[in-house]
């Protein structure tokens, strides 16, 4: 591609077109302080040793959280990945590979989207399930974005307990595009109000919860409204029964437990599945199975041209790809398991979290869920933003203060447990907290 500069005038030209005036303007949704200020403090004009070994001093002082009593999920979760699943992924074929544009040349590709496609159905127990989504948050935007086509309304009802992350994606998505986001509470939801699209829930919520959404499933369909579940900790339905057995009409998840490392926040993967009637609303990518001329079998892109995703207004979503590589390391994770595989690691989850449980009540801590999986919700005596900070100076990683998110809780700390949390991580967990007075 030849390389076409700007002018100042062409610049001006752009800003005009689309109501700003200047490029700065773009970066108005991010806050002042998450900038960057300045140039970045790297070494210049340095040897490619010098500048490596810099880069490795700054990463040595990085807290392994491989080794410290690590507490934190929140919708990002530690867990063990086979190492299968980085020898798999990592083969040439797959971690070269991009989108099949031309797909029928793409035949492993779409094979194994198509097979991950089959296990995210199963998972949710819904119909049929995309060929996934950049992660969580954005597919939950496209949930709802899809829920507006199919009811052309255009107001989406956020129940209290939907992760504050996917709601802030929701709200930037709607100040742009120009529906309407409103949040309640599910003890007091009405929707009575003509525009309502979809009521969208997080399944266990981002406290810890696994509330009963039967009641409010009900009410939903009685209206017309569809009824999003999100989950993001998928690891939840190897114990759980799916989103589909108490009514919803459209799952969708963060895949990042099974085969996708933490990695600082992304890539990660989202997961898309939803009902036979709303298939041709489905955004992103779909993969079939067919059999070609000799009758093998065989798999296609379909229910979609080959370029839809650039159709402007007209595309079901704005997506053009998917993120293939962490898609087919949640695939290859969530194989090497199996179905007994994945309740048993459900089942170890689980237990770690009572454990974690139970040796917190012990030290007068209290719990505020009535139920959980591996996340639950505490409240400390003294404001848990400061003893976050005071555990992770002495290498504990406490989980997260709910201050982060709502200033009217600052005692409260979100704690997580996986198989990955031993024995040793708890008590260490908890005579610290006793030493600070919590």
């Amino acid at each position: 591609m030849r390389y076409l500069p700007l002018t100042a005038t062409n610049r001006a030209e752009m800003c005009d077109s689309i109501g700003v005036k200047t490029p700065e303007d773009l970066f108005a949704g991010i806050p002042e302080q998450a900038r960057i200020q300045g140039l970045l403090p790297l070494p210049l004009h340095q040897p490619e040793y010098v500048v490596e070994q810099y880069f490795q001093a700054t990463a040595a002082k990085n807290l392994n959280a491989n080794d410290a009593p690590f507490f934190i999920g929140g919708g990002v979760y530690r867990h063990h990945i086979p190492a299968a699943v980085d020898a798999l992924i990592q083969r040439g074929e797959f971690l070269t590979s991009y989108t099949p544009y031309q797909p029928e040349i793409s035949q492993g590709t779409l094979q194994y989207l198509f097979e991950f496609q089959t296990q995210v159905a199963m998972l949710t127990g819904m119909d049929i399930a995309n060929a996934s989504l950049y992660d969580g948050s954005t597919a939950c935007v496209e949930a709802i974005m899809m829920a507006n086509r199919v009811t052309k309304k255009n107001t989406a009802i956020l129940v209290d307990g939907v992760h504050p992350h996917y709601a802030e994606v929701a709200e930037t998505y709607a100040a742009m595009t120009g529906f309407n986001v409103a949040k309640q509470s599910l003890s007091a939801i009405a929707l009575n109000a003509p525009d309502i699209s979809c009521v969208v829930v997080q399944y266990p919520d981002f406290f810890g919860n696994i509330p009963d959404y039967r009641a409010l499933s009900t009410q939903c369909k009685a209206k017309g409204i569809l009824l999003i579940a999100v989950c993001t900790e998928i690891v939840a339905l190897g114990a759980l029964e799916p989103p589909a057995a108490w009514g919803a009409d459209i799952v969708v998840a963060e895949g990042q437990s099974l085969g996708v490392p933490m990695s600082f926040g992304g890539p990660h993967v989202g997961l898309f599945a939803c009902k036979q009637e709303l298939l041709r609303q489905i955004p992103g990518r779909l993969c079939g199975q067919t059999v070609d001329t000799l009758g093998r079998r065989s798999w296609v892109l379909t229910l979609s041209t080959r370029e839809q995703h650039i159709r402007r207004d007209k595309a079901t979503s704005n997506i053009c790809t998917n993120s293939g590589l962490c898609a087919l390391a949640f695939s290859i994770h969530l194989s090497l398991l199996g179905a007994d595989g994945l309740q048993k690691l459900a089942a170890l989850n689980h237990a770690k979290a009572v454990q974690l449980a139970e040796s917190l009540e012990n030290i007068g801590i209290a719990i505020l869920n009535t139920s959980f999986f591996n996340e639950f919700t505490v409240q400390l005596k003294k404001p848990a933003a400061a003893v976050v900070e005071a555990l992770a100076k002495q290498g504990i990683l406490a989980g997260i203060p709910l201050s982060r998110f709502y200033q009217d809780r600052p005692h409260d700390l979100l704690l997580t447990a996986t198989e990955l949390t031993t024995e040793a991580h708890i008590k260490t967990l908890c005579a610290t907290l006793q030493q600070e007075g919590c």
